[in-house]
């Protein structure tokens, strides 16, 4: 029966496929979403502190993309590897990546729970704090960092069980911690009145649970490939092979601190606490219009890499072709909402008036371009999925690192406070265009080893 399940990704048909993985993954990547959006949206209601409470908050997600990034580092780039060696029938190689994954997903969190907590401080000033909202900062980010351990497994391992074809479980696995987010976030906030503080303890809680479930599954008898001890074993040539392929992941999550923070700064700078506030906001929208389409691409990539390392090559373009039209669409429609009516999202964060017309204001610029990032999305979830990490580490540093920053620094000097937001749709545009030249230039060479049916060598 597990073999059977592994096989599916090479033989059913490609639109059921894509309905079976990359629904759940969606969904779960919405429902992960929830942890922080939901927080966002008790806090920004809090009675007489909530615009306060949350811009604090936002400070914070800096720490909390690092975090995730380290994540994304063992998680996405193992989970690739295992689809590949899974489709070449080499279950014991799988193994060894997903122990050596989990591995270095410990390792991390134990090392960036001990540094955030003695730096923190600091880092939110950094990252755009004020006198008037770094108790809040301090408050949320200071709980949240002892529930590290349980962020890092459960969205790191995740990918494991979606990789293997069991997208359901592991949607399962996100919806539970989101629930258990959701129904505490109101009784510690409001009922027990621990307001910032009890946001981030709900959401330990919550992730607490899903860490649990996560790990449970790996290591019973449902899951195709198993957490065993004996690969827990640092083995260097693995985790080299893994770096290679989660340097892309990670450097598009942690780039969005280095983002944020060039931003806040800005934003502070120019602006004031308010427009570090309306940041908050449209950087949860742009999650928003993110989410789904990164769910899409993390639900067809393991089909790319399994037929990827089973020789398919007609399976690899009809499943890219099938990546492309969804990733588009969704960014089409999701980025049109926002651009067009821009107080459908802005209502869900802030009673402040003034938090409020600012953001709606920004948000048709900040989010423009943003419609076509699916094209973006589409491409590095291709190479990534291919094995092809130079690729896909350019692609994601070019629209942050390479045209947004250096945007968002310039920009202001010329036409002040609004440049910061220009920057944004520019550097989308600009990198939407220049991904898909790479893509045009390299996938045929690429895909030149499907024919071959090479082995995959860890």
């Amino acid at each position: 029966m597990q073999s059977l399940k592994s096989q599916d990704l090479g033989k059913e048909p490609l639109k059921k496929l894509f309905i079976t993985m990359a629904l759940p993954s969606v969904l779960a990547q919405l429902i992960n979403v929830l942890y922080n959006i939901v927080d966002r949206i008790y806090i920004g209601h809090i009675k007489d502190i909530g615009a306060l409470a949350l811009t604090g908050i936002g400070v914070t997600f800096p720490i909390i993309m690092t975090i995730s990034a380290f994540s994304a580092f063992a998680g996405q780039g193992g989970a690739p590897l295992a689809s590949i060696l899974l489709g070449a029938k080499d279950k014991e190689k799988a193994e060894k990546v997903l122990g050596n994954s989990t591995t270095l997903l410990i390792v991390f969190a134990i090392i960036l729970t001990i540094g955030f907590q003695i730096f923190k401080t600091p880092i939110l000033y950094a990252f755009g704090a004020s006198s008037n909202i770094i108790k809040f900062s301090e408050d949320y980010i200071g709980i949240y960092l002892y529930g590290n351990i349980f962020v890092m497994l459960s969205l790191g391992l995740n990918t494991f069980i979606s990789g293997q074809g069991n997208s359901r479980v592991a949607m399962f696995s996100v919806l539970i911690g989101a629930i258990i987010n959701i129904i505490l976030d109101p009784i510690f906030i409001f009922v027990l009145n621990l307001g910032v503080k009890g946001a981030s303890l709900a959401t330990v809680i919550s992730q607490g649970f899903s860490a649990l479930w996560v790990v449970n599954f790996l290591t019973s008898d449902k899951s195709i490939i198993k957490i065993k001890r004996k690969n827990l074993i640092p083995n260097f040539k693995i985790i080299s092979k893994i770096t290679s392929l989660g340097c892309s992941p990670f450097t598009m999550q942690s780039t969005e601190s280095l983002v944020l923070l060039t931003l806040n700064s800005g934003l502070q700078k120019y602006g004031g606490d308010v427009y570090v506030g309306s940041m908050s906001i449209l950087t949860s929208v742009l999650q928003l219009i993110f989410v789904p389409v990164l769910g899409v691409s993390q639900g067809i990539q393991p089909i790319i890499s399994y037929n990827f390392g089973a020789g398919n090559k007609e399976r690899v373009i009809k499943s890219f072709k099938g990546l492309l039209s969804i990733c588009l669409t969704l960014t089409l429609i999701l980025g049109g909402i926002a651009v067009v009516f821009p107080s459908l999202y802005v209502g869900m964060f802030t009673n402040s008036e003034e938090l409020a017309e600012l953001s709606k204001k920004m948000m048709p610029i900040f989010t423009l371009g943003m419609c076509i990032f699916g094209i973006q999305q589409a491409i590095q979830g291709t190479f990534l999925a291919l094995g092809q990490a130079k690729f896909s580490i350019f692609i994601a540093l070019l629209r942050k690192v390479i045209l947004l920053i250096p945007l968002a620094i310039i920009l202001p000097k010329f036409v002040g406070v609004k440049g910061i937001y220009y920057a944004e749709p520019i550097a989308d545009t600009l990198s939407v265009t220049m991904a898909s030249i790479i893509f045009l230039l390299n996938i045929k060479k690429v895909l030149k080893k499907c024919e071959r049916k090479k082995e995959v060598a860890i």
